[in-house]
Parts: C-alpha cells; structure tokens; sequence
C-alpha cells in the first residue's frame, strides 16, 4: 500500500467517500468500491487527473475498511472526533471560542498527547502492515475492475472493427486480450537532461497520427526507452512500420505486446484436370509386365525427389482384356502434360482405371 500517511487518512471520510455506512460490511465495502471505482478509473479517464486521484482515495479506503485491525483503529479515531463535535455543538458561540483557543494552547503545549500518539502510531503501524502484505484484496479488486474494462473494449472492437478485408497481412485484430505496446529505444547519457529529445509529449505527438495513443510510459530506470500502448493493433503497425524518430537521434520500435499475426498467403499450384494441363515434371515409367509379355501389368511413378512446392499427379492402370494398348505406345510413357480426359479417352471399357493425387505444398 502506497500513499498517505495515517494523518492524511484522518482528514478523510472512508465511509463518505465510498457512499456507505460505517456499519457496511466487508462485502458491501467492496460491492461500493467496485461502483465508484469503475467510474473513475484511470484507463477510462486517460485526460482526466482528478480521475486518478480519486482512484487512488478509494484504493486507500478499501484497503484501510477491509482490514478488522486497521478499521477498527480508524473507526476508533473518527469516534472520538465525532464525540468531540457533538460536545461543540452544544456550546454556544461564546463558550465555543473560548473552548477553541483554549484547546489551540493545550495543542500547542501538549501536541503529542498520550492517547492521540498511540492511536496515530497504531493506524500507522496497521498501514506499514497492508504495504508490506502488498494488499492482496485491493489487487484482486483492480484486477477484477480492469478484466471488466477489457471486456467492455473487446465488445466495443467486435462491433466496430480496426480493419478492412483488403489488408490481410497485416489487418487481423489481434486475439490476445492485451492491448498493442511498442517499445522505444534511443540513444541518451546520464547527463543528457533533455533525454536525447524524447519528452512524454513529444512522443506521444510524434505516434498519434497514426492512430489513438492510449499511454506513453517513459522509464526513470533505464534511459532511452519507452513503451507505448496504442488503441488499436492498426496504429502500432504503422508506427512499428513507419516512424523513425528524431534524424539525429533515431528510433529503434520493437514489439511488446500485441503483435498481429501475419499470414503469409499459399498460392495453390493445383489446377483443375478437366481442360488443363498439370505442371511440366518428370512422366511415368512401365515398371513390368505381365507373364505373356504383351499387357502392361501396372504403371507407377519414376523415383524422384519430393519438391516441396510442386503439385504432382500419380495413378495405377490395369488392362484386364485390352490388347491394343502396347508397351510401345506413347502412354507407355505417360507424362503430366497430358490432360487426364485426353489420356482416359485412349484407354478401352474394358479397362480398370485407378486414380491417386498427391499435392505437395
């Protein structure tokens, strides 16, 4: 947990700022933090940095209102403080002021009374607790809060899609549920103040013409590097394609998250047998014959070697009668530039004709 101390948490109202009572349970706590949470999240209001402050109070109160030990310390607090108005209401305005300065001395004698001091260091202690814990319950809630936002965007994309069906290589709207990041490099020294030309909003300038630019994160660790997310898978393409950056300090874009798939198109070799011709390749060979010498028994294939884009034809004849159809003639040979009906045509009824393709893509 980060942020306020236990002091600032005092000038708070936990229970005000989610619209509950402070009888709510840990369940309502969460149901009204999930409410006024996704209405001012950060990624829903990017330009909007009261948003984010207001994010960051409600983050805070759920973590305090859902913790039995830091509440009751807070609840303890705001109870004295709720007495103490009560009694001022009762006085009269001359009586009040009188009280006020009074107690304005008495603080300023006594500025760390007994009571106060244990009761500030006990929240204080309770807080340095839920910040080394890393606050479970308040990355669950975020995370449930951001998948919700996700899906909202995913329905939003599938009603309006980023592409059109004419750019096929690269106009896939990626499946992943993240959104488009590119990272950014360039050259930049320690000493380099101006870090090497590369401000927050000279980026951000410089990739929104190719589309909405949803965040641009310069990182304090390492110089010379960015990572920008982008609405659209579109956008990043083009910047990825396109943008060089600075001419004296130029860009180096790689991808992060994203990254469309790129489907490169198969050309199909395979072409229709009914009034066509195959690819030229190597023909086929009678292999034996039958006892008497006068019948082909079979035709197959010459070995060859596979050729990974070539498409290739193959098919066993059997004569069971025909006796015209010698070794001699020219389908004794047969070769893939004969269309097959040409080749069918020459063959007797008598004939059994068995076919086989193989395509090899």
């Amino acid at each position: 947990m980060t942020g306020k101390t236990a002091k600032d948490l005092l000038q708070m109202d936990l229970y005000g700022l989610l619209g509950i009572k402070d009888t709510a349970t840990a369940k309502e706590v969460k149901k009204a933090y999930r409410q006024k949470a996704l209405t001012c999240h950060p990624d829903k209001n990017p330009d909007n940095p009261k948003a984010a402050d207001l994010f960051h109070q409600l983050s805070q109160a759920l973590e305090v209102l859902t913790d039995a030990a830091a509440r009751a310390a807070y609840d303890k607090i705001c109870a004295a403080k709720k007495q103490a108005e009560e009694r001022n209401n009762k006085l009269d305005a001359k009586r009040r002021k009188i009280k006020l300065d009074l107690e304005a001395r008495e603080r300023q004698a006594e500025a760390h009374s007994a009571e106060q001091f244990q009761n500030t260091r006990t929240l204080e202690e309770e807080i340095a607790r839920l910040r080394e814990e890393g606050s479970r319950q308040l990355q669950e809630e975020q995370r449930l809060i951001k998948e919700q936002i996700q899906r909202e965007r995913e329905t939003q994309l599938h009603h309006t899609p980023d592409y059109t069906s004419t750019d096929s290589a690269v106009g896939r709207q990626s499946k992943s549920n993240v959104t488009p990041k590119l990272k950014l490099k360039w050259k930049c020294s320690k000493e380099d103040d101006t870090n090497g030309g590369y401000s927050q909003d000279f980026i951000f300038s410089l990739l929104s013409k190719y589309g909405n630019v949803l965040n641009v994160l310069i990182s304090s660790k390492k110089r010379g590097s960015a990572v920008v997310e982008f609405e659209t898978v579109k956008a990043a393409e083009l910047a990825y394609k396109n943008e060089s950056g600075l001419t004296a300090n130029p860009l180096k874009i790689s991808w992060l998250e994203g990254r469309p798939e790129v489907i490169t198109p198969v050309v199909s070799q395979v072409q229709q047998t009914t009034g066509q011709y195959f690819p030229p390749i190597q023909g086929f060979q009678r292999h034996s014959l039958d006892p008497a010498g006068s019948n082909p028994a079979f035709c197959t294939p010459s070995p060859r070697p596979l050729n990974p884009v070539l498409t290739g034809f193959s098919f066993t004849l059997i004569y069971l009668t025909d006796q015209s159809f010698q070794p001699d003639t020219k389908t004794s040979s047969c070769s893939l530039q004969t269309p097959a009906h040409s080749l069918l045509s020459q063959l007797s009824p008598a004939a059994l004709v068995s076919f086989s393709c193989y395509f090899y893509i």
